[in-house]
This record gives structure tokens, C-alpha cells and sequence, in this order.
């Protein structure tokens, strides 16, 4: 049985305003999740991007505003936004305080494709596969 220990899982600033806790992902020994936390101030957030698979966006504590595809709605604690495969997707953090965000996807390598980009940006990958 493997326990692991979230605070052992330092916050890294992903993005100017945003710092992201990996929680469970392929380095944690998963196979088919991908969880993680993110913490954002007013004003910031992510850009367009996709994922090839699956993914949940829930608020825990802020308000957020998310698009999918071309439809923008507001966000609060306690709700999510299921982001299906292959759909254009962002936030942002709408409110005056810090925006709090769990995230599942159904891969335990956070893949995405960045609008603008062409490499698309993997995270949490097991050093034999980055080699």
C-alpha cells in the first residue's frame, strides 16, 4: 500500500500567479490519474489550451471565470466544470482573493497542447520516459 504525503509536494510557480501542488501523477506511481492543486492570484491564470484526455476543474475556495471552447460562465467554490477530451479550455481567476482549483485528469502525465505551440508541454513524467 502506498500513502502518500501531499506536503511532501512543494508548490512550484507554474506561471507568473499561479503555483501548482502535484498531488498524485505517474512520479506517485499512478497509471490512469492525474491530481493536482492550483492557487491563483487575482488576474491570472492559464491559456488557451486542450488535453487529450478528460478533465474536472473544481473550485475549492475564489471564483474563477472558464471558457470551453467559445462559452465563458463563472465558477465558485463547490462547483466544477468537466472539460471533455480534446476541447479548447482556460480560466482565470475573476474574484479579489486567491482563487483555490483541484484538478483530475485521466492520464497520470499532464499533457497539453497550448494554443500558439507547437510542441505540446508534458509534466510529471517518470524519468525513463523523459530520456
Amino acid at each position: 500500500m502506498q500513502v502518500v504525503a501531499h506536503r511532501d509536494h512543494p508548490r512550484e510557480e507554474w506561471r507568473p500567479g499561479v503555483e501548482t501542488r502535484m498531488l498524485i501523477s505517474a512520479l506517485t506511481g499512478a497509471t490512469e490519474l492525474c491530481i493536482f492543486e492550483q492557487w491563483v492570484a487575482p488576474g491570472a491564470g492559464t491559456p488557451v489550451h486542450a488535453h487529450p484526455v478528460e478533465e474536472v476543474l473544481t473550485v475549492l475556495s475564489g471564483e474563477a471565470e472558464m471558457w470551453l471552447d467559445d462559452r465563458s460562465g463563472i465558477v465558485t467554490a463547490g462547483q466544477s466544470l468537466v472539460v471533455p477530451a480534446l476541447r479548447k479550455h482556460r480560466f482565470r481567476n475573476s474574484g479579489t482573493g486567491m482563487l483555490h482549483i483541484h484538478a483530475v485528469l485521466a492520464s497520470p502525465v499532464l499533457e497539453a497542447q497550448v494554443e500558439g505551440k507547437e510542441e505540446p508541454v508534458r509534466r510529471w513524467m517518470p524519468a525513463e520516459a523523459e530520456e
